[in-house]
């Protein structure tokens, strides 16, 4: 079984010898969600956070005033 070291605590991080680039996984010693970026060697990287709000648009920062307009 591959095996990659977790980007986030350096542990060894055990892959699924059927892994393609773009799958996920999990450190089993900090938990961290991790993406398989390289396959030989295997290669980690964090998975990036993607917004908890998928409708924001980020308008939110330039105070916008409804009742002006």
């Amino acid at each position: 079984m591959p095996t990659s070291i977790c980007p986030e605590c350096s542990e060894e991080v055990y892959v699924d010898a059927e892994s393609e680039q773009g799958d996920n996984v999990i450190c089993d010693e900090c938990g961290a969600k991790l993406v398989v970026v390289g396959l030989d060697p295997v290669e980690l990287d964090p998975q990036e956070e993607a917004d908890s709000d998928p409708t924001a648009s980020g308008l939110d920062s330039y105070d916008f005033d409804e009742e002006r307009y």
